[in-house]
């Protein structure tokens, strides 16, 4: 009788979330469905040739334009992911040990630049980084270079400064939630042990800190392989990536069979990039225990 409830009350549940569950599976999984399915097509001026083929694939992995973008992302979004995640350790650590009774505040003030537009932000940083931006006209005003420098903006290095400022806050918050989680008193035990901080940072904070850190690393680089918004404001033709590429094949080139394949090749390198992280982090915290 008691089993019997159990199927029931399982079955009742199934019931509960079972619909929305399947609907948002589909919504899931049709897009990217007909994405795989879409690049093993090819364009034929206005029409699609439907006979299965792997053209666009042998076409990106042998043209070199393809491939250079496909590098620049990646390179992108790991130096911005790295470096989103260096500087936000230390506002979460300072928030979480020395907040204090500010802690609300401070996470508060993290969330300000979530109340304009990304759109907004980039733009602001092109402002800043332009010709005659504000570091120019400093620099100038300053007498420190007599010339607008050229090398700040329409680079890779402008995508990277953009999209670290746009992520950091979402690095923050994770990074900060696996600080909180710290038991305080393991840290005075190591002290009582005659760990030094820094010690005693490495031997047991950064190793217990590590999920959010994981968690951080995959919330920014996920998003910024497939950047289209900021490469396009701030990267010039030595800033474009693989998401301008998919555009212009959509758009312009009139090849959607070829542009859902560049997509389908970006998703399983971040799906691929993104188990290599939770494989080093799981052996990483299994080295710890």
């Amino acid at each position: 009788m008691k089993f019997g409830t159990q199927i029931k009350q399982s079955f009742d549940g199934w019931r509960l979330i079972g619909a929305p569950f399947i609907f948002g599976l589909l919504l899931l999984l049709t897009p990217i469905l007909l994405l795989v399915l879409l690049s093993f097509w090819t364009q034929e001026y206005l029409d699609l040739n439907r006979t299965f083929t792997f053209a666009n694939y042998r076409e990106i992995f042998s043209h070199p334009v393809f491939i250079t973008l496909i590098k620049r992302s990646v390179n992108i979004s790991l130096f911005v992911t790295a470096s989103t995640v260096l500087l936000a350790f230390p506002v979460a650590y300072y928030i979480s040990f020395y907040g204090g009774k500010r802690k609300a505040l401070l996470l508060f003030l993290i969330t300000i630049p979530f109340w304009t537009s990304y759109l907004l932000r980039i733009f602001l940083w092109k402002i800043i980084l332009g010709y005659n931006g504000v570091i120019n006209s400093g620099l100038i005003s300053l007498n420190f270079i007599q010339e607008p420098l050229t090398f700040i903006l329409y680079n890779s290095n402008a995508v990277v400064l953009a999209l670290a400022h746009a992520w950091a806050p979402f690095a923050i918050f994770p990074i900060y939630v696996s600080l909180e989680k710290i038991d305080r008193s393991l840290l005075e035990a190591g002290r009582d042990l005659g760990d030094t901080a820094v010690r005693s940072f490495f031997r047991i904070t950064l190793p217990l800190a590590m999920p959010g850190i994981i968690a951080a690393s995959l919330i920014v680089f996920i998003p910024t392989i497939g950047d289209y918004v900021t490469p396009k404001l701030v990267g010039g033709t030595e800033g474009m990536m693989v998401a301008n590429m998919i555009q212009v094949q959509f758009s312009k080139a009139n090849n959607a069979p070829l542009a859902a394949a560049l997509a389908i090749v970006s998703l399983s390198i971040v799906v691929l990039i993104s188990l290599v992280f939770l494989f080093f982090n799981r052996k990483y915290l299994r080295r710890q225990i």
